[in-house]
């Protein structure tokens, strides 16, 4: 506690007087002000309750002045001026009041002296007994003996406190010196930091200059890229017959590809008939007949000229012997159409008929060497989308040439037809 005799109170610069005022009982609900605390309470609140700073403000405030005292002599003289209603007194009732509003209201709520007891208990083991003290202290069911226990953990609380401040600048101490290693430390990271940012950012510069010598080389090429191209547009067109050249070109290169076809499906045929060699050994005398019927048909094919002409149409074939498939296409591009074959689902799958009768500009059936189910497709497509459709029982070359004959033949007879019909309406008219 602080020893009032050794120093004089503030009172003697208002021209007053210190007092020694017992605190008396508070009746009702009005709080206690601080100067009608006992005096062992206002030693323990104003240093307690006020930091050192504010305390020295409001000396200064009271006395018009700056207070030239110690921190000690300002609090001796404010704690004696606690006793009795004065500026100083009234300017420290304020800024408590001030400083601690959510505590007293907090307060507030309890209406019996064990209340008070509790929350005080409570506001002590949260660690936050400032604003309760001033809070428990003012409150109007604060007895003397809870007034007693209130100074008596207040001021345990405050050897506490010293004990823990020791032991907090044991500790600060220790980090003091913990930081300054970490300090050091941490200059040297960031040396060898600001060391590879600068390895870094040279290193970024060498690979910029390098992206823009880049691009502008790949400027360059572009530029290169579209002078050729307007030279060689100019050199096309200064070259008379390029695009028949071109065509050509590209016809040669259908017709080699054409040969590399055929000549796939040739050694394709050569591995069928080796693998089959004992089969057709024992056929020997039908494989012969079939020969002979391919070498007559080949011969009349060569005799026989064919006068249909297709002009590139895509003609399908369907079913018919895999032997003469290529004498099928034979007759086909002799007559300026496109061949298109199908097996009529022996080993093609019935799937891709779909595809290419749709494709077809006419379809040919071959009757006698294809399954059920690709007849009455091929039959039901073209009934449905009235694309031409010539059904051959015969499945040889020259029953195809025959049923090309019947196209033509009908063609012309639709034409003539179609001539003679208009003659009749022209000589009606």
């Amino acid at each position: 506690m602080c020893d009032h005799s050794s120093k004089q109170p503030f009172s003697m610069h208002f021209g007053k007087e210190s007092l020694d005022v017992e605190a008396t009982k508070s009746t009702g609900s009005r709080r206690r002000r601080i100067w009608d605390l006992p005096r062992q309470c206002h030693c323990p609140v104003v240093g307690v309750c006020l930091p050192l700073d504010t305390l020295r403000r409001l000396v200064s405030k009271a006395l018009g002045g700056k207070a030239l005292a110690d921190d000690y002599e300002v609090h001796v003289g404010a704690v004696a001026e606690c006793g009795q209603r004065g500026r100083l007194s009234e300017l420290l009732q304020g800024e408590l009041d001030k400083r601690y509003p959510r505590e007293v209201q907090y307060f507030k709520a309890a209406k019996t002296t064990t209340a008070v007891a509790d929350l005080w208990a409570k506001a002590v083991r949260q660690g936050d007994v400032a604003g309760a003290f001033w809070a428990a202290l003012t409150h109007p069911r604060c007895d003397t003996v809870l007034q007693e226990v209130l100074c008596r953990d207040m001021h345990m609380l405050q050897h506490q406190a010293g004990a823990s401040m020791r032991i907090d600048i044991a500790k600060f101490n220790a980090l003091l010196e913990e930081n300054a290693i970490l300090g050091r430390e941490l200059a040297k990271v960031q040396e060898r930091s600001t060391r590879v940012i600068m390895e870094k950012f040279s290193e970024i510069e060498q690979l910029t200059a390098q992206l823009f010598q880049v691009r502008a080389e790949n400027i360059g090429k572009d530029s290169r890229i579209a002078f050729l191209c307007d030279d060689l547009t100019a050199l096309k067109a200064s070259i008379p017959g390029f695009d028949t050249s071109v065509r050509f070109q590209k016809k040669v290169e259908q017709m080699t590809s054409r040969q590399a076809e055929l000549e796939g499906q040739n050694t394709e045929l050569r591995q069928k008939l080796a693998s089959t060699g004992r089969s057709l050994a024992a056929l020997n005398g039908e494989a012969s007949h079939a020969a002979k019927i391919d070498i007559a048909e080949r011969s009349e094919l060569r005799t026989s000229p064919v006068t249909v002409h297709l002009h590139q149409k895509m003609v399908l074939c369907v079913g018919g012997r895999s032997g003469s498939v290529a004498s099928y296409r034979d007759v086909i591009e002799r007559v300026g159409g496109r061949f298109a074959h199908h097996d009529g689902g022996l080993e093609d799958s019935p799937n891709v008929l779909d595809a290419s009768l749709a494709a077809a500009d006419l379809v040919i059936c071959q009757t006698g060497c294809i399954s059920h189910n690709a007849y009455w497709k091929v039959k039901d497509f073209c009934k449905r989308t009235g694309k031409r459709c010539v059904f051959v029982e015969n499945p040889s070359a020259s029953s195809l040439v025959r049923g090309l004959e019947q196209i033509s033949n009908n063609d012309t007879d639709a034409m003539k037809a179609e001539t003679t019909g208009v003659s009749l309406s022209g000589a009606k008219g």
